[in-house]
């Protein structure tokens, strides 16, 4: 990156911008030659506004405020643009959803815990929910109605928070080499942020859960590699497989086209599968839908595993294919779920938070379906 010059990087900014990915790659890569720039700054063409928050590529920038441009990151659900605030939606009686943050070595996160009004000391399950570029935990809590079923069901659900001084735009980066880590970066504070709650709270053991939408939906599948031993299953929508870019060349590419994912960490180490369930528009314009199918081939691995496939409609009018994997006990190990004409947004979520289709399935209700099977 630091070969490229500012001329390059802020023709594949527009490039990006225009949807035109695979030209951008190629300047970033150097194949094509330099254009001439605007005589308009290219903050006033991207439409920032200055801050001191530390500086990301040009490009990045580009690609990022691609995302908030409408119709860009959802189908046809309703989004909240981001930024826009809305009033915290009204808790149960006796129900909690505070602020806490974690510390180590790789730096400081903060996170929002929703404890059920039904909790009473007992061993309850704890869902990880990593939240999309622009978003927050009260926004994605709101997205995803995921508090709700907790207060049906009674379980954890925590809330982890990228800070804008680690990503301009607050996305997780999925696809910094330095980022995919066991012990190391964002997943060290990811797995950290699990491990508090597990101390401060009585969490059933083997019953520790993470999920995530876009960039968030990526780190979901790299902390599934890196910690198979903290988490039981994973749910990926509309993300990436973990090792699928490493820098960010590689992340537009495979946003594009799909990526080359490594083996997971309990392949590498011999290990079974890790309960993998992923949904995944095949309208989605922002993430390319053959990623889902590279987050499932990564769990699986060379795992012997029976396949059934059915089909269906949501009251809403959406069609969708979902393909379930078991074990030779039955066991549902893979669950990937095929959302036909929906576009990058979280699967029947609510229009009190961003990037959601109400229109789809209920991804909330079918991930924790799928996570307590395990």
């Amino acid at each position: 990156m630091n070969a490229l010059n500012e001329v390059d990087l802020e023709r594949a900014t527009r490039l990006t911008r225009q949807g035109r990915l695979k030209e951008a790659m190629e300047v970033l890569r150097g194949a094509l030659p330099a254009a001439s720039t605007s005589s308009e700054p290219a903050a006033a063409r991207l439409g920032e506004q200055k801050t001191k928050s530390p500086q990301v590529p040009p490009a990045l920038r580009g690609f990022l405020q691609r995302l908030k441009q409408p119709g860009s990151l959802l189908g046809s659900g309703g989004a909240l643009a981001p930024g826009l605030k809305r009033a915290p939606l009204p808790l149960p009686d006796g129900a909690k959803f505070g602020d806490y943050s974690y510390a180590d070595t790789a730096g400081v996160r903060t996170y929002k815990l929703y404890v059920p009004s039904g909790y009473r000391g007992e061993a309850v399950p704890l869902v990880v929910m990593l939240h999309g570029c622009t978003q927050s935990p009260d926004d994605f809590a709101a997205g995803t109605r995921i508090n709700e079923v907790a207060e049906e069901q009674t379980f954890l659900v925590a809330y982890p928070a990228q800070a804008q001084s680690a990503n301009a735009s607050k996305c997780w980066n999925w696809f910094k080499a330095e980022d995919q880590q066991r012990d190391r970066g964002e997943p060290s504070l990811i797995a950290g942020i699990t491990r508090q709650i597990m101390g401060d709270f009585n969490v059933a053991p083997g019953r520790v859960f993470i999920a995530g939408l876009s960039a968030g939906g990526a780190t979901a599948a790299v902390m599934g590699a890196t910690y198979p031993d903290l988490y039981a299953a994973i749910g990926v929508h509309s993300g990436l497989a973990c090792g699928a870019a490493r820098d960010l060349p590689s992340a537009l590419a495979a946003m594009q086209q799909g990526g080359s994912p490594g083996r997971s960490e309990s392949r590498r180490n011999g290990g079974i599968a890790l309960p993998t369930i992923v949904f995944h528009g095949d309208r989605d314009k922002t993430v390319n839908p053959v990623n889902a199918d590279q987050v499932i081939a990564q769990a699986k691995a060379m795992s012997d595993l029976r396949t059934s496939v059915n089909r269906g409609k949501t009251p809403g009018g959406m069609t969708y294919t979902r393909t379930i994997q078991t074990d030779a006990g039955g066991r549902p190990m893979l669950e990937q779920w095929v959302l036909h004409g929906a576009g990058h947004a979280w699967s029947g979520g609510s229009a009190a938070g961003s990037y959601t289709d109400p229109r789809g399935p209920d991804a909330s209700r079918e991930m924790l379906r799928f996570f307590l099977q395990q």
